[in-house]
């Protein structure tokens, strides 16, 4: 009995997931900033009371590279870590494992803008003060790494048309992406425009820094 309750539990999640990943998704494409801070306000809440009608933000992180990885799959797209044996990777050898080093490198913009955050608040950098930061950081990141694992998967199609498409889809991800965390910088550290658009810009050559060398890592 304890088993099926567990598995009750278990399909009522994954399947909650078909309704609150497009929600999830719409607002933090379309209401960037105000999902933010919503998360900021729920840190104050009891954990079982969080995130009621959203997914947290890990979760949603990895939905949404999942997502990225399934139009690649779909355009019969091989992951070039996959397929690649040498070094480190052949630790990536089926696409739950390429999943999960998605889910990492890309965590990484999310963590370094987050901590850029806490730095700048003139807190101390701890893993309490990192956490609240690094989840709403989540959101923006997660909709950055849709836009361009796909933007990335149509570049590479044969077709012109498709390729154009992706070649779009990869810059106005970065631009959002900087346009978003810009904004958010400025409205949370009460500065101007210019100095928050400084900060995102360090944060993002970290984050890039990082995605860099784990490439770089499992790709020799």
């Amino acid at each position: 009995m304890k088993w099926l309750n567990s598995l009750d539990e278990l399909l009522y999640e994954v399947m909650s997931w078909v309704v609150f990943f497009p929600l999830t998704l719409w607002q933090a494409l379309f209401r960037p900033i105000r999902t933010m801070e919503e998360i900021e306000r729920e840190a104050a809440l009891p954990d079982d009371e969080r995130y009621a009608s959203i997914l947290s933000p890990p979760l949603f992180l990895a939905l949404t590279l999942l997502l990225g990885h399934s139009v690649a799959t779909a355009l019969g797209q091989t992951d070039e870590i996959i397929a690649n044996h040498h070094g480190l990777a052949d630790l990536v050898n089926d696409n739950a494992s390429a999943l999960v080093l998605r889910v990492v490198v890309f965590a990484g913009f999310p963590l370094f803008l987050a901590a850029r955050m806490v730095r700048q608040r003139r807190i101390k950098l701890d893993r309490n003060s990192l956490q609240q930061p690094f989840y709403a950081q989540c959101y923006p990141a997660a909709v950055f790494a849709l836009g361009l694992s796909v933007g990335s998967s149509f570049g590479m199609d044969h077709h012109q048309a498709t390729r154009m498409i992706g070649h779009w889809l990869v810059g106005s991800s970065i631009l959002n992406f900087w346009i978003v965390e810009t904004r958010w910088f400025a409205q949370v550290l009460g500065i101007s425009l210019v100095r928050a658009t400084w900060n995102v810009l360090v944060g993002l050559l970290e984050g890039a820094t990082f995605l860099i060398a784990v490439g770089f890592l499992f790709t020799r």
